[in-house]
């Protein structure tokens, strides 16, 4: 089981063909939408999934449920140290929960710049730049749950706000300038924006005839730097920068996992091993319109000519990327504090009393 985008699908159908040829293993792959990527628990999927695409975030309630194979148990340690040592950022920690490998990071993802080549010169080097632009109709967020609040997270980042995740307290007072600033900008948006996911807004900016220019906090999707893949492409860039930047952007992407209830655990954990390894991740994945989490494909030099330099033009942001909270009740917090946020947003709510409601949703969740 996968996510529903080219981006999610594709690499692995072409990965499992290979396979297939290889090893006469045949693997076939299901699909669920984003939304329920972000949300669907994966101790159901797990039931009928021998190998599960997975969100970090699900690893605290992973770890209790028993539901997947823990890799560390299951892989050799040499090809686990290599698969960490070519990690973008935090994508293999982020697996990590409990003392155990979970999944293997197969692709690598956090909140990035998009930017429309053929609309505005360059991509937005500070933050401060934004508010002309985005009451111009020229800049714009995704703001439908949960991004609303990974652009808080990013925010808080990028003002050296340091967020503690394992702590009761997530957000600490200095957080009110954070959601300030993201209460600012939203306030200068079409209120369309609560209704859009990333995907949304990337196929907006590459509408012909559109006059979104940029996305200053965006999910990366490298489809969209690939000339061909839509009419108008877009490129990606490291975020603006305030005080404190590229850091401390929400980290996300995806890694293969394994069901411990499956027909043949062996098999789909040598299947997860070598598709996380850094020669499919540069030769299979990079080419058939994945987004891999293997340094050998982010510093491939064709990876990056084919896709704008999408991989170099941020890496400086996935490197110091923020890890989320992952303990068994964070997904649940994620959603409601998604939620209470884009109220506060909308109602235009003191940046105090939000972050105090935001820590009272996280406190009950621990």
């Amino acid at each position: 089981m996968t996510w529903d985008h080219p981006r999610g699908f594709d690499p692995l159908a072409a990965a499992s063909a290979l396979w297939e040829q290889q090893t006469g293993e045949t693997i076939a792959w299901d699909r669920r939408s984003l939304q329920d990527f972000e949300t669907y628990p994966v101790e159901d999927l797990a039931q009928r999934y021998d190998l599960i695409v997975i969100d970090h975030p699900h690893v605290g309630e992973i770890a209790e449920s028993g539901c997947l194979i823990a890799l560390d148990e299951a892989v050799e340690p040499a090809a686990l140290a290599a698969i960490a040592a070519g990690s973008i950022g935090g994508s293999y920690e982020s697996y990590r929960w409990a003392r155990h490998q979970w999944a293997l990071p197969i692709d690598a993802a956090a909140q990035v710049q998009a930017w429309v080549p053929s609309r505005i010169a360059a991509p937005v080097a500070d933050w401060t730049d934004l508010t002309a632009l985005a009451l111009a109709g020229r800049a714009a967020l995704p703001l439908r749950p949960p991004h609303s609040l990974m652009s808080l997270f990013t925010l808080c980042g990028l003002t050296g706000v340091r967020l503690d995740a394992t702590g009761e307290t997530l957000f600490p007072p200095e957080a009110a300038r954070a959601f300030a600033l993201l209460e600012r900008f939203a306030a200068a948006l079409d209120p369309c924006v609560y209704d859009m996911d990333p995907i949304a807004l990337l196929e907006e900016m590459a509408r012909p005839g559109a006059t979104l220019a940029v996305a200053p906090l965006i999910y990366g999707y490298v489809s969209y730097a690939m000339p061909g893949f839509r009419s108008e492409t877009i490129g990606f860039a490291d975020v603006p920068t305030l005080e404190h930047g590229p850091s401390g952007s929400a980290l996300g992407g995806t890694g293969i996992a394994v069901s411990a209830r499956g027909r043949d655990p062996a098999a789909a954990v040598r299947f997860a091993t070598w598709i996380a390894g850094g020669a499919v991740q540069r030769d299979v994945i990079a080419t058939h319109g994945g987004q891999p989490a293997h340094a050998a494909a982010w510093d491939a030099d064709a990876a990056n000519a084919a896709t704008r330099e999408f991989y170099r033009a941020t890496r400086a942001t996935l490197d110091a990327a923020w890890l989320r909270p992952r303990h068994r009740g964070y997904m649940a917090f994620q959603h409601l504090a998604s939620q209470r946020l884009n109220l506060a947003l909308q109602r235009q709510e003191s940046a105090d009393e939000a972050i105090m409601a935001l820590n009272r949703l996280h406190a009950a969740s621990r």
